[in-house]
């Protein structure tokens, strides 16, 4: 049988970015499937497609017989004979679907699961390109909004930037650009589906080592990252060189690497401290930018610390709404309270 479909074959694989091959295969398992209804017996159904030259055969092999004990590989001897004359016992006939049939059948095949087919390889092309890039800050534009999700195209591919994931009064309308952090990608029922954040503590560490130099090169080492989103965050950062101040070269010159970051995060304040593997030490760098006369271990068990801080000191250490103990409680892993001098 005739069928003309290389040219909307090259046409998709263009379109929509898959090799032909992979749409060739999606048009052979289609027909099998297809061809099924029709060969209902469980036979070997054999697809001879040759798409550049435009042919296309279905048929299966059966074996003459007196007498038919499997179906699925034999036919009878007056059955045989309707298909071919000269038929006798012990031939091996090649039985085709009906021209009418395959014509129908392919028609259906085009229509629905080529595309079906198609999209499947698009959203396989879609994990793979983005699976390895998690963790990556990307641009993308706002197409559209979808119950709790906004939806963005990321390099022609659609991401869920779920709204819980965005900074606090932070509003976006179609069209919009919106700069984030890839944080998983996963199969999913309606194909491959990427997620966006930018309240993610990967994000602001993602910022920092694109603003950085001495980060991106490894000179200097985020060891912990901890975020009120849109209003504060303690980055500990560490280096093994003497010569570079760790904080000072993530501040930069009057602020400037740190105003930079702060700026995409909406005015979130970023304080940078040194990490220390001594826990008073780090727990005292862990509540700037307030001054600590002293600290003391309460319950090691339970993991409780206690701050001394003078009283000019005292609401800076607990900062507006709490946050700033909160989010040295949670850096150094330990429950601070804080006491006045």
């Amino acid at each position: 049988m005739k069928i003309e479909v290389w040219p909307t074959i090259l046409q998709l694989s263009q379109e929509r970015g898959v090799q032909p091959q992979v749409i060739v295969d999606a048009i052979i398992e289609s027909l099998r499937v297809a061809s099924s209804k029709y060969f209902s017996h469980g036979e070997k159904i054999i697809i001879d497609f040759k798409p550049e030259e435009g042919e296309l055969r279905v048929y299966v092999i059966k074996k003459v017989v007196d007498k038919v004990q499997n179906q699925a590989t034999e036919i009878s001897l007056e059955e045989a004979q309707k298909i071919w004359s000269k038929a006798k016992i012990g031939d091996f006939l090649e039985i085709d679907l009906p021209a009418a049939t395959l014509g129908r059948i392919s028609a259906q095949v085009a229509k629905q699961v080529i595309f079906q087919k198609v999209h499947d390889a698009e959203q396989e092309k879609i994990y793979d390109e983005f699976a390895p890039r998690v963790g990556e800050v990307v641009t993308g534009v706002v197409r559209r909004f979808e119950a709790q999700n906004i939806i963005v195209e990321v390099d022609k591919a659609e991401a869920i930037f779920p709204l819980k994931e965005k900074l606090p009064n932070e509003d976006f309308k179609r069209g919009d650009r919106v700069k984030a952090v890839i944080t998983h990608v996963i199969r999913g029922a309606k194909g491959s589906q990427i997620y966006l954040s930018r309240t993610s503590p990967r994000f602001l560490a993602k910022l920092l080592e694109i603003e950085i130099p001495e980060i991106s090169s490894g000179l200097i080492e985020i060891k912990d990252i901890v975020r009120q989103p849109g209003e504060r965050a303690k980055v500990a950062v560490f280096t093994s060189d003497k010569d570079i101040d760790p904080v000072g070269a993530c501040i930069g010159i009057k602020g400037n690497r740190i105003q930079a970051i702060s700026k995409e995060l909406r005015g979130e304040k970023i304080d940078i401290l040194v990490w220390s593997s001594d826990l008073i030490s780090y727990a005292r760098a862990a509540l700037s930018p307030a001054k600590i006369e002293n600290i003391i271990i309460i319950n090691k068990k339970e993991k409780i610390l206690r701050a001394i801080v003078p009283k000019d000191q005292l609401s800076l250490a607990i900062g507006k709404k709490g946050i700033n103990v909160k989010l040295a409680s949670r850096l150094i892993g330990w429950k601070i309270e804080i006491n006045e001098e």
